[in-house]
This record gives structure tokens, sequence and C-alpha cells, in this order.
């Protein structure tokens, strides 16, 4: 059936029974892909038969369906004629993991972030009205994604818009760690519907038939039925807010789906229709751990082991160190946004489930409860990808930076993070953190600064940033050099040369002493310093340096914007340093794309052997004039 696939809406020429099959396959397809290229797996498998009844009623030429996060779009993009692209997965110049509109025009949203869905679509909606177009527009939203803020603000919009849009709301019960809330409650109760429908529909097609009386006692039992309906189903909350409610629905029949997809074209305004799926479906081992399978590295399809050897990882060092840090202080919190297992957070948990807090998709909400904790005498800890800090940003300025409030944010996955793309690369977070005032921001060169910088940051009394990579540290570099105590806003210099300052911070630091090993080799010397901190800068130790070389190059793992290079030329205008050549090394202004560390590094000129080989070309003719 795979091979009769190669555009879109070929799919509507097969039979039920075909696409039955044709779903099998596909999981096959997956199963392969994935398990060599890495990338979402349980929640593909989880959409397959939602998806094919999405093609198979809409017209994806012309309709518009928007991904929620996108991660599951492998599917949608099988269906629409990128199959064998499909094999290029999240590899360098590959096709991407979620969709992207230059990649065709059946993805007409670019998503990659939770909980936007519903906005973009309605968005379309009241354009498509004005321009008096006639297409029809569909958010397929999971249920993990809906306790995110921006979700529900879009839903009590749409509820009053009387637009045509519909909202898929795909049920599995996960995120990526298992849902939790009161929404979560409130969605297992709506599940209830399917049982309280089946009854409802027997009892009145009997009453019916009874003479006289039947229709009169239908009557009655309607009145009764919208009671009875209020207990089973409280408060009914799509519909209150002005959706026409249909399902739930089983996700995994084609035929049933097909038909409540046709059943919502006929309806005016908005329409949510909930799906029930399974995360993993059709995959024993992912059915199973579906929070382990939501993303995964490349792994063995008959063991579910990952080809991969496990090394121990930013993360987890970081998961370690501050159940060290809590068992010697009662007040420290633990706050995470629906990203326990990500974030290294899980030992935590288990260890202090009281002093453990996952709040859901809700990054605003988590950094507004961390600020409302600390002005309350407890010290919160709050791991969060850099790329998701950006949909807190307010709540660090207004709620914890203005007040000065002791909230230690842990930036994981900061820079480059490879295959998952533009959308999750953590390259501006230090550009964005340095506006604020009061907040401290750190960066560890290795694992042991790592926990001396979460120590250093308990004690503080301070709203302090620790960003880290993801993946772990480049052992070797370490292992003969001593580590100096951490001292606020005081850098570290590793090594003493007269002919060229380096400036590094974070997981660049280690790359600069490879730089200034590799300089040596042709008589330029360097003084490495490993800045520690962004803010407060060590002004009083870098201004040494840079009178004394009066060459300067700056390395790090972010924007060229704002960033370090940014910093140090403030720096040198304000204190009139003269005749300063400045070479910065950051990612360029502009969204990197996906591929691996390495060959994003290369491509953009941030890999060791390009760097040294310009610095070697400028310094070494600098030298000789």
């Amino acid at each position: 059936m795979l091979e009769k696939i190669n555009g879109a809406n070929d799919i509507k020429k097969l039979t039920t029974k075909e696409k039955e099959k044709l779903a099998e396959e596909i999981r096959e397809y997956l199963l392969e892909i994935v398990s060599e290229n890495g990338g979402h797996l349980a929640s593909n498998l989880g959409v397959v038969e939602l998806t094919m009844a999405l093609h198979s009623i809409f017209d994806v030429n012309k309709d518009r369906i928007i991904w929620d996060v996108g991660h599951q779009s492998y599917v949608h993009k099988i269906l629409t004629g990128r199959k064998e692209e499909l094999k290029t997965l999240r590899q360098f110049e590959g096709i991407a993991g979620f969709p992207k509109t230059n990649e065709s025009k059946t993805d007409c949203f670019n998503t990659g972030h939770s909980s936007t869905s519903i906005s973009a679509a309605l968005g379309m909606a009241r354009a498509r009205d004005i321009n008096k177009k006639d297409y029809s527009v569909i958010a397929v939203i999971g249920d993990g994604a809906l306790t995110g803020g921006m979700a529900l603000e879009a839903l009590n919009d749409a509820g009053v818009s009387k637009s045509n849009i519909t909202v898929i709301l795909n049920d599995n019960e996960m995120s990526i760690s298992k849902n939790i809330g009161g929404l979560n409650r409130f969605l297992g109760k709506l599940r209830t519907k399917k049982l309280y429908e089946k009854s409802n529909v027997s009892v009145k097609n009997i009453l019916l038939k009874v003479p006289i009386i039947g229709k009169p006692i239908v009557k009655v039992c309607q009145r009764l039925k919208r009671a009875v309906k209020q207990l089973i189903i409280p408060k009914m909350f799509f519909e209150d807010i002005g959706f026409c409610y249909l399902g739930p629905v089983d996700g995994h029949n084609i035929k049933e789906l097909e038909n409540i997809l046709k059943l919502s074209k006929q309806v005016k305004g908005p329409v949510l229709i909930h799906v029930l799926t399974k995360k993993g479906k059709g995959y024993e081992i992912a059915e199973k751990n579906p929070d382990k399978y939501h993303a995964t590295d490349p792994f063995n399809i008959k063991t579910g082991k990952s080809k991969k050897a496990k090394v121990t990882n930013y993360s987890k060092v970081f998961g370690n160190t501050l159940i060290k840090i809590a068992k010697k202080k009662e007040n420290i919190v633990a706050i995470t946004a629906a990203m326990k297992d990500g974030t290294g957070l899980k030992k935590f948990q288990e260890k202090f489930p009281e002093r453990f807090f996952d709040v859901g998709i809700a990054e605003q909400h988590a950094l507004g409860l961390a600020a409302g904790m600390a002005k309350a005498g407890a010290i919160p800890i709050v791991p969060i990808y850099s790329s998701f800090y950006q949909r807190g940003y307010d709540q660090v300025i207004h709620d914890i930076a203005m007040q000065n409030l002791p909230v230690i944010m842990c930036v994981d996955r900061a820079g480059i993070v490879g295959a998952d793309g533009e959308t999750h690369q953590g390259l501006l977070d230090m550009a964005f953190f340095r506006l604020i005032p009061n907040l401290v921001i750190m960066a560890p060169k290795n694992f042991i600064e790592l926990e001396e910088m979460l120590e250093f940051a308990v004690e503080l009394k301070k709203p302090v940033v620790i960003r880290y990579p993801r993946g772990g540290e480049d052992t070797k570099i370490w292992e003969k050099v001593k580590q100096k105590q951490i001292q606020l806003g005081k850098a570290e210099l590793l090594k003493t040369g007269e002919d060229v300052t380096i400036i590094s911070i974070g997981k660049t630091v280690a790359k600069a002493m490879k730089i200034a090993s590799e300089l040596a080799k042709e008589d330029i010397q360097s003084d490495v310093i490993n800045a520690r901190f962004l803010k407060p800068l060590d002004k009083e130790r870098i201004i040494k340096s840079i009178k004394k070389t009066k060459n300067v190059v700056t390395l790090e793992d972010g924007t060229i914007i704002n960033g370090l290079g940014t910093t140090i030329k403030e720096l040198i205008i304000e204190e009139n340093i003269e005749d300063v050549k400045v070479h910065v090394f950051a990612y360029p202004d502009k969204f990197i794309e996906h591929g691996s560390v390495e060959q994003l590094e290369k491509k953009y000129g941030q890999d060791t052997e390009t760097i040294v080989k310009k610095l070697k070309e400028e310094l070494l003719l600098h030298k000789l004039f």
C-alpha cells in the first residue's frame, strides 16, 4: 500500500481495508527510519490512523492542518509525497523532524513548541473569512499541550468567534511525561462520555417505540439527561465556552474517525473533536514506555535498546547535585514544566516528592510559581530548556528579577542542540537574559564547575541563571587543570601568554584551551580566560589582559548579538582601550537549521580547526607588522 502513496490525496483512492493495511506499513516504516536516525517515535505511532483519516476527508492541498508542537507530523510527511525524503529525517540538509513551510505547501505553518496551534488556526480562519476564501482549518493538539496557557487563551477566543474551525484533541493521556493537573482529571471524566452516549441512544430508541406515551417520556428523559450529563461530565467545559463537542472517538478506528470528521464539516462555528489514541501504538516496547520513546536516539528494533552508549551528561550531573544540596537544605524545591526526565529531576522526585512540582507544559506558570515560593522563603530550582525559557520571559523580568528573588533558573540544552533544529537551538538565552537587571548569569566549563555553581547559587540569595549544554564534557582537557573557587563576578585565568587574549564561557572554554594549544605551535602565546560570569563580568581581569595583548578572541555557544562578544566590545569602548583587534566567534543573526552539532559548527565556522586556521593567519600577520 505504501507504494501507492506518492503525493497528497493519494490516500483518497484506497478502500478502508487498504487503509488498515497502509497503517501497518506506515508503522513498520516509521520504526525502520527512527531506529536508524533517532527522532520522535511514540507520538507518531499514536497518530497514524488519525493522520490518515484527516488526509482522507480533507484536501491538504487546499485545507490547512496545523500540528501542535509538530513532532507528530512524520505520518503527514509520508502521505504528502515525502516518504523517500523521510529517510534523511533530522540529518544535516535532510528533512526536518517538524513541519516546515519550505519543505511542502501542505505544511501550512511551522511549529516546534507546544500550545500554539489553536491560535494560528483561528488566525488563519479569520483571515480566510475576511478574504472570502473557502477552505477548512484544523488544529491538531495533544492533551499535554492543552495544559499550556496559550492553548486555553486561544480556546477562549475561538469559542466566541463563530469561525468555522476544527480543533482535534488528540488525547493519549501523555505529553512527554505522564500528564498531571486538573485539566487532565477533567479529560478523564470526559472519556466516560462514550459509555454515556451509547446507553443514551439505546434507551431513546426503546422508548420511542412505546405507543402514545413514548415521546412524552423521551422529553422527560431528555431533561433528566441534561442533569445526569452534568454529573457524569461536570461543566462540559468545551461546550460551555462555545465549541460543538464531538466524541470521544477511537483514534485507531479509521472508519469512525472519517465519519466524525465528515460530521464536523457540516457544523457551523468552532468544533472540537475528542480523539482517544495510544502513544506508541503498534510497537509494544514503546506502548509500555511511551515517555522513553517520545524522542529517542537510534535503537535496536527487537530489543528497544539504544545504539549509543550511555554517558553522564549535564542534566544528570545537575539532578544528582541537586539531591545532595537538598539533603542539607530543606527549603530547596524543584519545579518542572512537564520535563522531569529530560532535565534530570526524576531521582529528585523519588527522593523528595513533597518538594517536587510538575506544573505541566506551562513555563510562565512555573516561573510565577517559583517567584511566589521564593517570596515565602523557599529556594526554587527551575530547570527548563533554553528554547522554552523564551516562553516565560516576562515572568523572569516582572516576577523574579524586579523583586530580586532567589530563584535559580537552570538553562538546559543551551547552545546548539542539533537534530531538532531551529525551534530547539538554545542560542538566544545569553542575549535576552543579559538585558535583565539583577540577574547573575553563569555558565560552567565542565561538570565540576556546574556542581560548584549550583552550590554557590543556593547561597547567593539572588536570581541566578546557570546555562549548560546538552550532552557531556571533554574530560581529557580538565585532568591537569586545578579547579579554582567560584567568587561572584570573578573569571578564571587558565593559561597565560603575551600575544592574544582568548575569552570564553561555558562549553567553549574547552575549545579555547585546544585553540591556545594549537596557536602555541606557531609561537603564539595566549591568555585563556574562563569568564564564568557573563553578568557581572570580571572587568578588572579582562581589561588587564586586553591592554597587555591588544588582541582579543571571544568564543561562545550563542548568537553574535548581545552575548559575550558584544559584552567585551562594549567594555573596550567604555574603557577607551585603543588599537585592539577583536575576533568574535559566535553564531550569526539567523535561525540555525538541524544537523549534528559538529556539522553545524563546521558550517558556521565555529569548529576548532576553522577558528585556529583563521587566527593563525591574522595573528601571525599581526606579529610580522
